[in-house]
């Protein structure tokens, strides 16, 4: 079971909140809300809907919530791709269907999700990962899927991380791209203030609830999500699953944006800045930022 040592007591600060931002977290809810239903709605004609439309509604999604969106790149815009990202938010999901409209590998779980489950139920490809005897039977559907033309979007860590660590990539989902012979598209998500400063208040970590963490994603003024689209992996260039998903890795933590001026920032850090914890939280056995095993990373 792929997992992670993020949790958030230890990698979101806390944050005092002004009298207007629970009015407006509930204001932004409701237009989340009323935009997840409506894909609910329109879900059995997603077939005729132009693939742009789809794009600005996932934009429209991470907008209502209160974040801003800046999206570099163009994914490969025809056929089967495998768009692979870092795992982060709830948030990720319809940020990366903003690259290109994709089926979604996902944990069961998350199709009992209020609302977005039912969203998700729809063309998502689940995956049960307590049995994994059912794996190899997931990789042969998803390199199907791919033959057909269409994109499979995965987050490889398995697991969500707060964004200032980062798990390993799973190798199986890139055999799918393999046998398919289809390209692997990386994308990088990270989240912002407004003043550039990194944030983990979208993070999704732990033993943290959905409700809890779009509260959190709504009360935060001025968050930006940035999506960086990397360069395609084309088919051919490595010639297993191993090496596939090795340079996926490295192409979608590459940092491409350089040093960031240090500015006043929406974040609360902890005294000392990020450092490593040497208590074990209830989801170690990832890596932390200091890549010792089953610690926990704090600001």
């Amino acid at each position: 079971m792929p997992s992670a040592p993020c949790t958030p007591a230890a990698c979101v600060p806390a944050r005092a909140s002004s009298r207007a931002a629970a009015p407006r977290a509930v204001l932004r809810i409701a237009a989340l809300a009323a935009l997840l239903l409506t894909g609910i709605a329109l879900a059995p004609l997603v077939r005729y809907v132009p693939a742009g439309l789809v794009r600005r509604w996932c934009r429209w999604l991470a907008r209502a919530a209160g974040v801003r969106v800046r999206l570099s790149g163009a994914a490969v815009p025809d056929g089967g791709v495998l768009l692979v990202a870092n795992h982060i938010s709830w948030l990720d999901i319809p940020l990366l269907a903003a690259v290109r409209p994709a089926r979604m590998l996902a944990k069961k779980e998350i199709g009992d999700w209020p609302v977005a489950g039912a969203v998700a139920a729809r063309g998502a490809v689940f995956i049960d990962r307590d049995r994994l005897r059912a794996l190899p039977g997931t990789v042969a559907h998803l390199a199907s899927v791919l033959r057909s033309g269409a994109a499979v979007a995965v987050f490889p860590e398995g697991s969500t991380w707060c964004g200032r660590a980062h798990g390993s990539f799973r190798r199986a989902a890139f055999q799918a791209a393999l046998d398919a012979g289809a390209p692997v598209q990386p994308v990088r998500i990270r989240y912002r203030c407004p003043d550039g400063t990194p944030s983990t208040r979208p993070a999704f970590v732990g033993e943290d609830t959905l409700l809890a963490s779009v509260w959190r994603v709504a009360t935060t003024p001025g968050l930006v999500a940035e999506v960086e689209v990397r360069e395609a992996i084309r088919p051919g260039v490595h010639q297993d699953r191993r090496a596939l998903a090795a340079a996926a890795e490295r192409s979608v933590l590459r940092d491409t944006r350089g040093p960031r001026t240090p500015g006043a920032s929406c974040l609360r850090p902890a005294p000392g800045g990020l450092r490593v914890s040497p208590g074990r939280s209830r989801r170690a056995g990832g890596r932390s930022p200091a890549g010792l095993p089953g610690r926990r990373c704090w600001w």
